[in-house]
């Protein structure tokens, strides 16, 4: 057996553009240089929505995670407030690396990235545009906006289009957004309208989050567009789906049809709904192969044996 190390948690900022993102860095403690992995979340959720619980569990197996919270969200900067926009999360990614690479107490050399749901997405797209990188994690990853629209609904998407008309209107004359939900109960207009969407959103929120369930609605139509699946052929570091076989979110026939084009993935797959990921059984199940995995790639220094 390995005895688990001891973790610091230090709060950072990082320059985004003009802005500023903020995230919690793990370092694990008596460790000179170690790999580091940087964790992004998925729609509109913040890193207080169990991001810290992956984080520490990587950094007691020695390697530094980097959970960071999007522009526009939580307690990271951005104007106008809850505004998602994809070209401007991915930026974020981009930052993130480079804040990372300009730390002297990790090993720049070796970084690996993590994303969940819609940031399972992203880090998809983020290890096929950083070839540098030594590995990428993508769990129950938002791969095909196409086909999460068509498990939304099309009448709980015809209903968000009075919102999306008014959200670019208040856009157009500069005025505070119109909002949609993140998730809803069934049949609700929503970007997720799952019967575990909202419960499972719910679950993940600590007391005091800074979690607010509705982003601009101007969202709708670049989500729809956005296909990051696509990329996964073009990821040539060693790249891990972990897939819920009953996702009602991001339903996985398309995304393991997507996996299966990167050259070096890997595939897990998990009994488990999208959102029970997070916590319980499922988690701990996770976070060891994760861990085996990024440790596998990225080499962290041995472990104390225990006595």
């Amino acid at each position: 057996m390995t005895t688990p190390r001891s973790v610091t948690r230090h709060d950072v900022t990082f320059p985004a553009d003009d802005n500023s993102c903020a995230g919690w860095l793990y370092l694990p403690t008596s460790v000179a240089s170690p790999p580091v992995v940087i964790l992004g979340h998925g729609l509109g959720a913040t890193r207080e929505m169990r991001l810290d619980a992956f984080a520490e569990r990587f950094a007691q197996a020695g390697i530094a995670a980097l959970a960071f919270t999007y522009r526009h969200f939580g307690d990271s900067g951005g104007h106008p407030r809850q505004l998602l926009s994809i070209k401007r999360q991915l930026a974020d990614w981009d930052a993130a690396i480079a804040y990372v690479k300009s730390r002297h107490d990790v090993d720049r050399a070796r970084v690996a990235v993590w994303g969940s749901s819609f940031g399972g997405g992203h880090a998809i797209t983020v290890a096929a545009r950083h070839p540098e990188l030594r590995a990428a994690v993508a769990q129950c990853p938002f791969t095909d906006g196409l086909t999460s629209a068509l498990a939304l609904g099309p009448v709980a998407s015809l209903r968000m289009t009075p919102v999306l008309a008014r959200d670019l209107a208040t856009r157009v004359r500069g005025k505070a957004p119109a909002m949609v939900p993140i998730a809803a109960s069934p049949g609700s207009p929503a970007l997720m309208n799952a019967p575990d969407a909202l419960p499972g959103y719910e679950a993940l929120q600590p007391p005091g989050t800074t979690f607010r369930n509705e982003v601009a609605a101007r969202v709708i139509p670049t989500i729809a567009a956005y296909r990051p699946g696509r990329a996964a052929k073009n990821v040539t570091m060693p790249i891990l789906f972990c897939v819920s076989d009953t996702d009602s979110v991001t339903p996985p026939a398309q995304t393991l049809r997507y996996a299966r084009t990167a050259p070096r993935g890997e595939i897990k797959s998990y009994d488990a709904g999208h959102f029970d990921f997070y916590t319980g059984e499922t988690f701990e199940e996770l976070v060891r192969d994760q861990t085996e995995f990024l440790t596998r790639q990225l080499n962290p220094s041995p472990a104390t044996s225990a006595p």
